[in-house]
């Protein structure tokens, strides 16, 4: 009688290549992000006494030693006052490295001028200390204070006459997070109101933390005020923490969370569709229905009728202009946030911020956000609530 064995393949070794590339790669934008100012602060040609040029390596070393820790306590494990301590570590040493940088310009030109170290290098420490100094107390200030209004006019060809000079006012990136914002939140209803909307929108990435976290500081949202609706799709962040218990605590405010579906408002014999899509990194999260879905966002609408959607990333406008949208409103790029962080942000989206058009119809705007993630601070992009006034042609 013959016997056959099946084969038992040998257990697959777990490659070490991406975690080693990973920790390498950690490393290297540690050293660049805290070497670089170290080095003009405290080391260069400066010629400090020891004491002061030791202490200064100290600081620097347990600052860039103790951040990825801090960031995985603080957005790992949800320690918030670990988070605020990380996040406003990056934002100061993000600001530095910049202007250290800058201060290397001037030190080539004192070197061109025949200015001799340590002169050289004491007066670019000093450039880099003060420049970065006030430029991260006034980029502080922005962060935290109320956004301005930011007023769009947008002409939609097939937008009906009765809808003609229809305001929809945008909220996006709130962030509610590890710095309780309840107060700044209660000031973003109160300029929302008083500028008596017929939409209000707000296109994701609501808060960083769960809902039970982050209740106290997204309880204005109930008060928002809107004509005829109130609208909310949920951004990449949510999908960080519980998605569907944001759709859900927005649906209980009173909003009307367009989870891949629409609706219409009329006036004056015409109608616009108002629709909403997932974030595109939804299809990841692992949760039942989530993804972005335009088709089923636009099932049953007539196609006669322009759409305003709601599509937290300006990456999904190609999907947009695949299903003949009109206008697509999006956040989620901060405008960069921090200069100058927008240039990184432009290799992954199409656009930064500001109204652009796309294929025959479509039109896309992209707010620089109402709030900001992580590092307390906006350089040379400022948050914005934003008022578009729609016209027809």
């Amino acid at each position: 009688m013959a016997t056959t064995e099946a084969a038992v393949p040998a257990p697959r070794r777990r490659s070490l290549i991406r975690p080693l590339t990973f920790g390498l790669t950690l490393t290297a934008v540690l050293a660049l992000l805290f070497g670089v100012p170290w080095w003009s602060l405290v080391m260069s040609g400066n010629q400090w006494p020891t004491p002061v040029a030791a202490i200064g390596t100290v600081l620097f070393a347990a600052a860039a030693v103790s951040f990825p820790v801090l960031m995985v306590l603080g957005h790992g494990r949800r320690v918030d006052w670990a988070a605020r301590v990380a996040d406003t570590l990056l934002g100061a040493v993000w600001i530095l490295f910049v202007w250290a940088l800058a201060g290397d310009l001037l030190r080539l030109a004192m070197l061109a001028g025949g200015v001799d170290d340590p002169l050289r290098s004491r007066i670019t420490a000093a450039f880099t200390a003060v420049v970065a100094a006030g430029i991260g107390v006034w980029g502080y200030v922005e962060a935290m204070r109320i956004p301005r209004v930011r007023r769009v006019t947008v002409t939609v060809p097939r937008l009906g006459a009765g809808l003609d000079g229809l305001r929809v006012v945008l909220l996006t990136d709130t962030h509610y997070g590890p710095i309780n914002r309840a107060r700044w939140s209660r000031g973003v209803t109160e300029v929302v109101n008083s500028l008596d909307a017929d939409i209000v929108a707000h296109t994701g990435d609501i808060a960083d933390g769960t809902v039970a976290q982050r209740t106290e500081q997204a309880a204005p949202l109930g008060d928002v005020r809107a004509r005829m609706a109130r609208v909310y799709v949920t951004g990449n962040h949510e999908y960080f923490g519980e998605a569907q218990g944001w759709l859900d605590h927005m649906r209980g405010l009173g909003w009307e969370p367009l989870h891949n579906r629409h609706l219409i408002v009329s006036r004056g014999g015409s109608e616009l569709v108002v629709a909403g899509v997932d974030d595109r990194t939804a299809a990841g999260a692992g949760l039942e229905g989530h993804r972005a879905d335009h088709a089923t966002a636009l099932a049953g609408a007539d196609p006669a009728l322009p759409v305003l959607l709601l599509a937290h990333q300006p990456k999904q406008i190609d999907a947009a202009v695949a299903h003949g949208i009109d206008l697509q409103l999006s956040g989620h790029t901060h405008g960069g946030q921090i200069w100058p962080f927008h240039y990184l942000v432009r290799l992954d989206q199409p656009v930064v911020q500001g109204l652009t058009r796309h294929g025959s119809r479509t039109q896309l705007f992209t707010s620089r956000g109402t709030g900001f993630w992580g590092p307390p601070f906006r350089v040379f992009a400022p948050s914005e609530i934003t008022e578009l006034t729609l016209r027809s042609s």
